[in-house]
């Protein structure tokens, strides 16, 4: 049973999270009454995850959601759509215009204000495909939100009906909030493409066979134990292996190598700061990571 009264629910953005939330909001019981979308890929996504739903112009996508006004754009898009729906008349006293952004608050809603919108952020933190299995993703994860206090029960309230957890952010701290996610998930596409990249380069044939159980262990260790997790040459001080490391890297993937020596030492000073490693022992190691070794200059 919805935790909210049923919403009449309207999605500017069909993007892959903007059409997954809608979705989520319709198998809630909520009313997504139309969508906006204007690229052959974003009308395939709304027809697979909201069959039936009319696909329409921004301005009356926001007419139509008398509710709930959900705004799923690129960051840089947001003020100027919503200025533009403010301008035009087409936000209405009362109604909910919800962003998804996660580097945003609620100044980028200025111009929902100023029509006597209510303004909510509300950022789930999840990395989205824009298929069906991302609703099977949801139930669980949390929603960075920051909202004013009289919409804080009505955001709780959603994000129960979407089998979230409500995380509360405050203003001046969506940007770092959104740092540590891009940092935290994003990197770590990155990174582990250059772990399967580099066994691929040492003749390994299935690289994601060989990674799979060690990351997964990695990031299930790192999630209870933090710090006390990291093993490795670097916790060990085996300044003579990392240098292996390098001069491989260096051969191979020259590209990789700035990446892996600032992860190094980031995770050296990581392990000296949590009593891993000690100052002494981390001497030499520290000495192969140093920037100014004059074998990587160019």
């Amino acid at each position: 049973m919805s935790a909210l009264p049923r919403q009449t629910v309207g999605i500017i953005g069909t993007g892959r999270v903007g059409a997954v939330l809608g979705a989520a909001l319709r198998a809630a019981g909520h009313h997504v009454v139309a969508a906006s979308g204007g690229s052959a890929e974003a009308k395939g996504r709304l027809a697979r995850l909201l069959p039936g739903t009319p696909v329409l112009p921004t301005e009356q996508v926001a007419r139509a959601a008398t509710d709930l006004l959900v705004v799923s754009v690129p960051d840089d898009a947001l003020a100027g759509v919503v200025d533009e729906l403010s301008a035009a008349g087409a936000l209405r006293p009362g109604q909910v215009v919800l962003h998804t952004s996660g580097a945003h608050g609620l100044a980028v809603l200025a111009g929902a204000a100023i029509a006597g919108a209510r303004p909510l952020a509300l950022h789930p933190a999840l990395t989205f495909t824009g298929t069906a299995a991302d609703l099977e993703r949801l139930p669980g994860i949390s929603y960075g939100i920051t909202a004013p206090a009289d919409l804080k029960a009505y955001a709780e309230d959603l994000v129960e009906d979407l089998g979230g957890q409500p995380e509360w952010v405050a203003e001046g701290e969506r940007a770092l909030y959104h740092t540590a996610l891009a940092h935290g998930a994003n990197h770590l596409v990155t990174l582990v493409n250059e772990a399967m990249d580099r066994l691929r380069d040492a003749g390994v044939v299935y690289p994601e066979k060989v990674l799979a159980p060690l990351l997964h262990a990695a990031l299930d260790n790192t999630l209870r134990m933090r710090d006390a997790a990291l093993t490795g040459p670097v916790v060990r001080g085996d300044a003579g292996t990392v240098a292996r490391h390098v001069a491989a890297l260096e051969a191979t993937a020259p590209d990789s190598v700035p990446a892996y020596v600032a992860l190094a030492r980031r995770t050296a000073d990581r392990a000296i700061a949590a009593g891993r490693l000690r100052p002494h022992d981390a001497e030499a190691l520290l000495d192969v990571l140093a920037s100014d070794r004059p074998e990587r200059v160019a």
